[in-house]
């Protein structure tokens, strides 16, 4: 099993003028010693709106920051939002290449469709079509990595022409492709499209034992690779309260403080029971009476990677045991000495023995499924792409509606161009002269 971290740069109120600059001063901090201690992954959110709850809105920025300040942790979208509205396919495919060269191919492209109503209220989706988005935009964005040059769709939610998406990325044909999955049927939704499930369910080992199950029953029963490159893999959140490793229980705790449950209770508020308004509702004191009025909700034993490296070593073997190929572990908002900490001891003392054994079950897994993916692949359906027209091109000046010209830009900075040589040109030749 790899263990990975998962970043969603919770901010809680109040804030002072030079926060948000240290929050992302501190995560790339963070991870710069998470890849030395041998951690697999960072996974980066992706969510706007959400204020004091998550300031990661623009993963792929902190992604690139991280991926020169770090040498082997992948590098995951935990997820980048997909419908058009909010990422355009070309633009997705053009900054996912971009960072997979930046980190020398280091990309991992977890998608998802979006939930809050913050989000896609504040983008003007209708929830009836984030499904539909999400698989017309994943279908054309890898499309756009892969083909040369990408040769059109229009779909219901997507229309566009022919053009040539550079760069491609550095793996090849794409980085693993992921989605996010909430619940047992988007996990099967993932292995039957052959795609890796990011389940961000808060369950404990022993109920994820069937979800793992579940996958690869259906990935083998019913898989069909909706991408050139098949990720027949699962995840999961590794608990429901924020990682933190200390000497002993009682430190940890002590460093935990009452930040563990904000995550949880910030999936409630922005997602399910609260009411939000922009700038003016304080989600931290709400949380805060919250768990004056039930603790729990900020702590419970075997909920999260708490305590000693012997607690968590055992909290983590618990995950371990239900097969699944990967879990994250949440971050307590404003706890950057704690989390340094924390990495630094995950790193010499509990990740070694992990890493060990996921090196061997890595390769126990590919050999076992060869049969499967040979059983998979053989249900890939023919691309319906259209062919690319040799006879098409573009150029000449755009125009607007009704053929109406509305570029006059152009062609009055090129005439400020050509005015600019002529002149360079009559200095010079005087200067010749006058030399002369």
């Amino acid at each position: 099993m790899k263990i990975s971290l998962f970043y969603e740069f919770p901010l809680p109120r109040p804030w002072s003028e030079d926060d948000e600059h240290q929050l992302f001063q501190h995560g790339l901090d963070e991870v710069e010693l998470a890849d030395k201690a041998g951690f697999s992954t960072v996974w980066l959110t992706e969510h706007h709106f959400l204020e004091e709850y998550c300031h990661s809105t623009a993963p792929e920025m902190f992604l690139a920051a991280a991926s020169q300040r770090t040498e082997n942790i992948r590098l995951g979208f935990g997820v980048m939002h997909l419908p058009p509205p909010i990422n355009h396919p070309a633009r997705i495919a053009e900054r996912v290449a971009t960072l997979d060269h930046l980190s020398n191919g280091r990309v991992e492209f977890g998608t998802g469709e979006g939930s809050s109503v913050a989000e896609l209220g504040g983008f003007n989706i209708d929830p009836a079509d984030k499904r539909a988005q999400w698989e017309e935009a994943l279908e054309v964005s890898i499309r756009c990595m892969v083909e040369e040059p990408f040769s059109g769709f229009k779909g219901e939610h997507v229309e566009m022409p022919a053009r040539n998406v550079i760069p491609k990325p550095l793996q090849k044909p794409h980085p693993p492709v992921w989605v996010a999955c909430t619940r047992p049927s988007s996990v099967q939704m993932a292995a039957r499209k052959a795609i890796g499930a990011l389940s961000f369910a808060y369950t404990g080992p022993e109920a994820l034992k069937e979800r793992v199950a579940g996958y690869y029953r259906e990935f083998e029963e019913q898989g069909a690779p909706v991408t050139p490159a098949i990720n027949p893999n699962i995840l999961a959140i590794g608990g429901d309260l924020s990682m933190m490793v200390a000497r002993t229980d009682e430190e940890a705790l002590k460093r935990l403080g009452i930040g563990g449950g904000f995550f949880s209770f910030g999936i409630m508020h922005y997602y399910l029971t609260g009411m939000h308004t922009p700038g003016r509702t304080k989600v931290w004191e709400r949380y805060e009476q919250a768990v004056a009025d039930d603790p729990t909700l900020a702590y419970g034993p075997g909920r999260g990677a708490i305590g000693s490296p012997e607690t968590v070593r055992e909290f983590l073997r618990g995950y371990e045991a239900s097969g699944v190929d990967e879990i994250i572990l949440l971050l307590n908002p404003r706890s950057h000495e704690g989390t340094m900490e924390s990495i630094e001891i995950m790193g010499s003392q509990i990740l070694p023995e992990f890493i060990e054994r996921d090196e061997k079950a890595v390769k126990d897994k590919a050999k076992r499924l060869e049969p499967v993916i040979e059983k998979v692949e053989a249900r890939r359906q023919a691309s319906d792409a259209p062919l690319f027209d040799e006879t098409y091109a573009f150029g000449g000046l755009p125009t607007g509606r009704g053929g109406k010209f509305t570029a006059g830009e152009i062609p009055e900075a090129m005439a400020e161009i050509n005015e600019g040589r002529v002149m360079a040109a009559e200095a010079e030749k005087s200067a010749r002269e006058s030399a002369g």
